[in-house]
């Protein structure tokens, strides 16, 4: 089975433009994110996928692999599905170009979802499907986070498949005698290839873009998403607080 990770990379961020450019310790978000997905040994190629011959320039002149994409895309599945189109590959994991944190033990459990059956193939709620489209949530117990609309919320059924992805508070706490567990999306997708290249040829759905979250495009095409849990501890960089975040964690 052929594994490949692919980063899309676009420059001109909405809330941080230039964001993956930005120096985090001695090194670019970029590069940190290239470089940590390429020491996790878990990939037979790791590959950028950019709008900018900035950042292009940026991973190749470092000796990293980097693909100028043609045209413009609305989301990183997007662009990572036009340079994956004319490639014999089985899974595809899509690594955020602004996780620059990334590390092995989460992308290692990610994997391992799609090397068997969820359920008896018989199963009538299709739990015995294959896995299609997976990707990795953290708990958030900070109310400020459970309340920040940069931090997508997702709320999933029993066998941990992705019922709602939101930017709203999801669940919503209406009976105060019940505790509930908000988790945290963390933008780092693996999908088979066919299931990446049905996504990009779908138009943009109504729930996704009414919130800016492009995995509502499976949900609206009624393919769930496997969560994975996962101690992650890492940093999203949307906003300049999260690269002093970033790096205060880096010491």
């Amino acid at each position: 089975m052929k594994i490949i990770a692919m980063i899309p990379a676009r420059y001109a961020a909405t809330r941080f433009p230039g964001k993956l450019m930005q120096q985090l310790g001695n090194k670019t978000v970029i590069r940190h994110t290239y470089d940590n997905t390429l020491a996790t040994g878990l990939f037979d190629e790791v590959v950028v996928v950019t709008d900018s011959d900035i950042i292009f320039n940026e991973i190749t002149v470092h000796g990293g692999k980097a693909i100028m994409s043609i045209k413009q895309h609305e989301s990183g599945s997007d662009r990572i599905a036009e340079a994956a189109a004319g490639l014999e590959v089985d899974i595809i994991v899509n690594v955020q170009g602004d996780e620059p944190l990334v590390k092995k033990e989460p992308l290692q459990k990610l994997l391992k979802v799609f090397e068997g059956e969820d359920a008896r193939p018989d199963d009538p709620f299709g739990r015995g499907k294959k896995v299609q489209v997976a990707s990795l949530m953290q708990e958030l117990k900070e109310q400020k986070f459970i309340e920040d609309p940069n931090y997508v919320k997702v709320a999933v059924d029993l066998n941990m498949n992705s019922l709602m992805f939101s930017r709203s508070v999801v669940p919503y706490h209406r009976d105060k005698t019940v505790k509930p567990v908000y988790y945290e999306h963390i933008g780092v997708y693996a999908f088979r290839k066919e299931a990446l290249m049905s996504f990009t040829n779908w138009p943009i759905t109504p729930l996704e873009a009414a919130e800016k979250i492009e995995c509502l495009r499976y949900l609206e095409h009624g393919i769930p998403l496997k969560m994975v849990v996962t101690e992650y501890m890492g940093v999203e960089i949307d906003t300049p607080e999260d690269l002093e975040r970033a790096n205060r964690l880096l010491g």
